[in-house]
């Protein structure tokens, strides 16, 4: 494919850690492109997905390595702290699987939003606020005034998911990290979220990673999904096309998912023979 402005480019990237005296990869020469496009990473829990994620954000604990990791002219490799830190939640913002443990309780969400936008530009506290009530109504949020004046835990979870993204679109990102945004929510408020956020990705012409374990919903959200298993990525294809997926990884996921022909029938067990990272 095509991509007409790479925003993100990685090349043999790893993460390990040490761990009683030995060294523990927890994510193994991946490799990609990305441009103004969703991008879905999908694998089981320890596939290496969210290090993935952390390491281009330099949130990862363990060590990370790479020929290549690259933000449009930035060598995420080399940069210093302090540009690191204007461009964490600035040019690329991230959001986490549950709000419940990424806002701050004892902190009302309107000074969270405001606080979050002028850690990265210079505007008055009447224009943040402005802003920040402005971001609430982008995620559909019905009273963005007693949400803005609201704590987290006065808010349901996808009420506090949609607080969350707003936080992390505020400064206008050109790349959004998204780990597991809707695995803590029902079914229903699910698919509003996503909306929302394809929506706002396509508006604002950003990137989107997408990482996930439920191929299913990554199918239909994204434009291209890679596939990590044991620290590597084992494919890659295009969203549309999953159901021509070739490796076993992929397949054996494929045939565990449920649906109207299995209906009554016990699902398969995940095999691993003949799977190879």
């Amino acid at each position: 494919m095509n991509l007409p402005e790479t925003l993100l480019s990685v090349r043999n990237l790893s993460v390990s850690f040490e761990q009683r005296g030995r060294r523990i990869e927890a994510v193994r020469g991946v490799s990609f492109e990305m441009g103004r496009e969703k991008l879905g990473i999908v694998g089981e829990s320890g596939s290496g997905k969210s290090q993935t994620g952390r390491a281009v954000l330099g949130l990862s604990e363990g060590k990370v390595e790479a020929t290549r990791l690259r933000f449009q002219d930035l060598d995420l490799l080399t940069l210093g702290r302090r540009i690191r830190r204007d461009l964490r939640g600035g040019k690329i913002g991230m959001v986490m699987q549950d709000p419940k443990f990424s806002l701050n309780p004892v902190m009302r969400i309107g000074k969270q939003l405001v606080e979050a936008l002028r850690a990265h530009e210079k505007v008055s506290a009447s224009t943040a606020r402005h802003r920040a009530l402005a971001a609430l109504e982008a995620v559909q949020i019905d009273d963005p005034e007693r949400v803005y004046r609201a704590y987290p835990h006065e808010l349901s979870g996808g009420m506090g998911q949609r607080a969350m993204i707003a936080m992390m679109l505020l400064p206008g990102p050109d790349l959004l990290i998204a780990d597991e945004p809707t695995s803590a929510l029902d079914v229903t408020v699910q698919q509003t979220v996503l909306r929302i956020m394809d929506r706002l990705v396509q508006e604002r012409g950003m990137g989107l990673i997408l990482i996930s374990h439920d191929l299913e919903l990554v199918a239909t959200f994204c434009d291209r999904i890679l596939v990590m298993y044991a620290g590597q990525i084992v494919e890659m294809l295009a969203a549309d096309r999953l159901h021509d997926a070739e490796h076993p990884y992929t397949r054996g996921l494929m045939s565990c998912l449920p649906s109207a022909a299995t209906r009554g029938r016990p699902l398969p067990v995940m095999s691993r023979e003949g799977v190879q990272p």
